[in-house]
């Protein structure tokens, strides 16, 4: 069944641009004619059931994996030729922490990490740690989780890169400190306007940041939007339905999420709502609320691996 979902954006200024891209890992597909596109100045939101590709698109974008076919492109250089170029103009978060100087104080580490970056703002680096009250006295190798997801973003942001690439940002993170973090990202985005993908199971606390949605599943993009295009195409229809309703045949393929009761069905629909509106119409239902989705249950909706058969 064709996906009726778009995974091409319109034409346009890109930032990041990746062309055919796959990766195995054995018998294992991690990427599948991956055709990432991520528009300059937007904050792009890729998302996916772990195991989806998600982190292993971001690696080879820093060419810390290698694809075995495909081309990506940052700023409009090869990742894999231009990789130097590429990642001295990006600020990285991994969804790992696995640090290679456990033995450095936090101060000593982002000093050595400022040395690769001309464009460190040392000053701004202290801002930081402290709205994420980092203990640069602290050994690297003792940190918990949180506290080097807050190290990993000084070091992502201190150098006010042109792209950020943040896999789970916030994880590991208490609420308080999770709901600091989001502040302080939104003031730096406000600040700098850098291109930015994010990699996150938590898409409520990005929603309002969000500009454009990739979904992922299989290592390939099942959908690729801008926010507002997934708010105008995707709703939840209540719909009363008669004794021994047979379903609406003509919207196969559309509907992503399906629930339903003895009188009442709630479906989520793709498509433009006075077409699907005519559809539950025609085959006999009656459409009683029309409801837009949040962005987590809308991402949630893309990724579910079944078109449902109604």
């Amino acid at each position: 069944m064709a996906n009726p979902l778009p995974t091409s954006l319109p034409d346009g200024e890109m930032t990041v641009l990746t062309r055919g891209l796959r990766k195995h890992y054995g018998a294992v597909t991690a990427l599948n004619d991956l055709a990432l596109q991520v528009p300059t100045g937007a904050v792009y939101l890729l998302v996916g059931p772990n195991g989806a590709g998600k982190s292993t698109t971001i690696k080879v974008l820093l060419d810390l994996v290698r694809a075995d076919a495909g081309t990506a492109s940052v700023f409009g250089l090869d990742a894999l030729t231009d990789g130097p170029t590429v990642r001295a103009n990006i600020g990285y978060v991994p969804e790992h922490h696995d640090w290679g100087y456990a033995w450095m104080r936090v101060g000593q580490l982002l000093a050595h990490h400022a040395r690769y970056f001309p464009s460190w703002d040392s000053e701004y680096a202290s801002r930081l740690a402290r709205a994420f009250d980092v203990r640069e006295d602290r050994k690297v190798g003792g940190l918990s989780k949180g506290q080097s997801r807050r190290v990993h973003l000084i070091m992502a942001l201190a150098h006010r890169p042109p792209l950020l690439l943040l896999d789970e940002p916030t994880d590991g993170l208490d609420p308080i400190m999770r709901d600091e973090t989001l502040g302080i990202l939104a003031d730096h985005l406000a600040e700098v306007a850098p291109t930015v993908l994010i990699s996150t199971h938590h898409v409520a606390e990005v929603e309002t940041m969000a500009d454009y949605v990739g979904a992922m599943r299989d290592g390939a993009l099942v959908a690729q939007l801008s926010v507002d295009g997934l708010r105008r195409s995707l709703h939840r229809y209540r719909a009363e339905v008669p004794d021994g309703w047979r379903g609406a045949p003509a919207l196969n393929g559309t509907v992503l999420r399906r629930t339903e009761g003895p009188r009442e069905v709630q479906w989520t629909v793709w498509g433009d709502e006075s077409s699907v509106t005519e559809q539950f119409t025609r085959a006999g239902a009656t459409v009683s609320d029309i409801a837009t989705l949040s962005l987590d249950e809308a991402t949630l909706a893309l990724i579910n691996p079944r078109r449902e058969q109604v």
